[in-house]
């Protein structure tokens, strides 16, 4: 039994509103669940050292700011919970934290088993350094030793500096977008352009190209269509609603119809 794609699921789950475009991982995941059928006999060792790296290097990135937080002991139970792993498999996920945490781990030999195991599937990768980044978020602040970790992850999956500081901004811009939408005090105009992921200086007939294409993309009823589960909706909904809420906001600043 594949599961890539209940990987993809429990995560979009997980992290819900806290990446933009993260709801297209179910979409990949039932790719990658098409795509791997029929695998090889270890492809089930390959699957849980992928489930295994994770875990461990979460479990890394909680110790690295000096001591492993109730929020880090949180997420990683969400995230256990969200892929519904129970019995031996929940006791291996957090056998893996453990072994994370431990003066010891070795980071790099996880990461090269985890590049040889993905065999250069960047959806999954970007998933997996998405994970540790909000592991490394989690208490609202980026430790000098967590973005050193971050930055070896992201070095060592072939990612670039910039395309790790990007995803770092979104998520940080994405969080405090939503909860401001939350209170009186609004999102920002700063984190809306953030969540569209355009610049300030973007003229009004780009912006609304940009924008166009990304409610086309994040449309509940095409996301369906591709696969997205019936389940899933709400994210898809609370999805294409932020997009709306950053461009409504960025027009009324700019006056424009």
């Amino acid at each position: 039994m594949q599961i890539w794609g209940k990987f993809f699921g429990g995560v979009i789950g997980f992290m819900f509103g806290r990446f933009f475009g993260a709801i297209l991982g179910i979409w990949l995941g039932h790719q990658f669940d098409k795509r791997l059928s029929g695998a090889p006999q270890g492809m089930q060792e390959r699957q849980a050292l992928f489930f295994n790296t994770t875990f461990a290097v979460m479990g890394h990135m909680a110790k690295a700011s000096g001591r492993v937080t109730e929020n880090d002991i949180r997420m990683a139970t969400a995230l256990m919970d969200s892929l519904r792993l129970d019995g031996d498999a929940r006791r291996e996920a957090q056998a893996a934290f453990r072994r994370g945490k431990a003066s010891d781990f070795d980071l790099e030999a996880h990461l090269r088993s985890f590049r040889d195991l993905t065999f250069g599937r960047r959806e999954v990768q970007l998933m997996f350094l998405e994970i540790q980044i909000q592991t490394a978020l989690s208490d609202g602040d980026l430790h000098p030793r967590e973005y050193a970790i971050l930055q070896t992850i992201a070095n060592r999956l072939g990612l670039g500096q910039a395309q790790l500081d990007a995803m770092l901004a979104r998520w940080q811009a994405e969080s405090r977008f939503q909860g401001g939408a939350a209170n009186n005090s609004g999102p920002s105009i700063k984190d809306a352009y953030s969540v569209l992921g355009v610049s300030e200086d973007i003229s009004d007939q780009d912006l609304k190209r940009k924008y166009r294409k990304l409610m086309a993309e994040n449309h509940p009823d095409k996301l369906v269509a591709k696969g997205l589960p019936q389940e899933m909706m709400e994210i898809a909904k609370r999805k294409a609603q932020d997009i709306q809420v950053a461009y409504d906001k960025i027009k009324s600043t700019r006056g424009m119809r």
